[in-house]
């Protein structure tokens, strides 16, 4: 169905070249779950869980804010893990899934490129037997363009890492093993594949022994030129699947070090080094940053925050609320910059890009800070966005996670909104009307 929705009511008047801002529905709020946004050629693609729970796409032009909506056949609980996958293949078609957490597959795909009405289930991707209890899906794209589509297989303490390749209109085994196995015995919890300045892919990971999250340990490394072949950083080639007795181990952090699973990003520096952001208990208990770089010879670890009497005591299973969220470094001028958020306050952690030399932080800018000046927020809940590379983002207002159990009352449904940068031009290279 195609449907216009009302502008968004702002809290204020916006500057003339603030970001611009339009409700695309009313949406779940009673968690944090990972939305998704796709900005194509010439439309917009947003999925999402409705204010029913539904799991929900809805595109429109580039050049106009007309909607169109698809509901598809499957409904979130009170899981922050079954986050939105979502991507377009180089036909054009769109591709979603979602709402897994050691679950069977949940996946959909369009027959008409680009329009989100002939979006249809498809039962199995691959292999139904390693389709049974998938979690953490993700859609990328190797250096030809071919989409790729990868996941854990089984649960945690137990995953397998899966990748699979869209050849043609059908997906097929990327690898003949999985990239890592945990033997059983635990699991690998990635960050990436990122792709870098250098021409590599390059995958950071952690360990995971059982389902509680105070299990972490050894921060883990690996890079690749097509997905198929994997190394060390110095261009030892690793066996696959990669096991812990052959990875890369980058920082032997042990259990319960307070490292954690999803909060070790990589960034570059300005000579396009891989550096790797990720927190730690230090020599006094203080749960600080760090940041590891690959140097000429080994990889280097700088404590990028000095704080005192900050520690995060986590564990336990189900879906935490972070006190504490890491950003891929950065470059900012001279500076190598942390971006990290410490029980919801924006720092920029700032070492010296040459020497990483410590030197201090500053308060941060985030652009959920930026939007909930304009877009109201309930109290209790907090903003969650995505952004493109485009500038375009998405943004909507929920309830923190709860250890992915229920809440005795559920909260009003929010708007999400679309997020319009100023800059922000049709395919045609004319701005974008929007009616505000």
């Amino acid at each position: 169905m195609l449907r216009l929705l009302a502008p968004l009511t702002l809290v204020c008047a916006a500057p003339a070249a603030a970001q611009r801002i339009e409700a695309v529905d009313r949406v779940w709020a009673g968690h944090d779950v990972p939305f998704a946004l796709v900005v194509a050629e010439e439309r917009i693609f947003v999925g999402y869980y409705d204010a029913a729970r539904q799991l929900s796409v809805a595109s429109r032009s580039r050049k106009s804010s007309g909607w169109t909506y698809k509901r598809l056949p499957s409904k979130v609980g009170w899981d922050s893990h079954n986050r939105i996958a979502m991507a377009i293949d180089t036909a054009g078609q769109l591709h979603v899934a979602a709402n897994m957490h050691n679950d069977p597959l949940v996946y959909f795909r369009t027959s008409s490129a680009g329009d989100v009405r002939t979006l249809a289930r498809v039962e199995v991707m691959t292999d139904r037997a390693s389709e049974r209890s998938m979690t953490y899906p993700m859609f990328l794209k190797n250096a030809g363009g071919s989409l790729i589509f990868k996941y854990r297989d089984g649960g945690s303490g137990r995953g397998r890492e899966i990748y699979n390749i869209l050849d043609g209109a059908a997906w097929k085994r990327l690898l003949d093993a999985p990239l890592v196995d945990g033997e059983g015995r635990r699991s690998a919890y990635f960050v990436g594949p990122v792709s870098g300045p250098d021409g590599w892919f390059h995958l950071s990971w952690v360990w995971r022994d059982t389902p509680d999250a105070a299990t972490n340990h050894d921060l883990s490394y690996a890079r690749s030129r097509d997905l198929l072949h994997w190394e060390r950083s110095d261009g030892t080639p690793l066996p696959l699947p990669i096991r812990l007795g052959d990875a890369e181990v980058v920082d032997p952090v042990p259990v319960r070090g307070g490292m954690i699973n999803n909060n070790t990003p990589i960034g570059f520096d300005a000579a396009g080094r891989p550096a790797i952001a990720f927190h730690k208990l230090d020599a006094a208990g203080n749960t600080q940053v760090y940041v590891a770089r690959r140097e000429a010879r080994a990889w280097r670890i700088v404590q990028a925050s000095d704080w005192k009497g900050f520690r995060w005591d986590f564990g336990g299973p189900g879906s935490l609320d972070f006190r504490l969220h890491v950003e891929a470094p950065r470059m900012d001028g001279r500076m190598l910059r942390v971006p990290v958020a410490r029980d919801g306050k924006p720092i920029d952690l700032l070492l010296d890009g040459a020497t990483l030399a410590r030197n201090g932080e500053r308060p941060g800018r985030t652009l959920a800070g930026r939007l909930a000046k304009r877009i109201a927020v309930p109290k209790g809940m907090r903003l969650n966005t995505v952004e493109d590379t485009s500038g375009v983002a998405i943004a909507w207002a929920t309830l923190p996670p709860n250890r992915d159990l229920p809440r005795a009352t559920a909260p009003e449904p929010q708007t999400l909104s679309l997020v319009l940068p100023p800059t922000f031009v049709s395919r045609r290279g004319a701005p974008a009307r929007l009616a505000m």
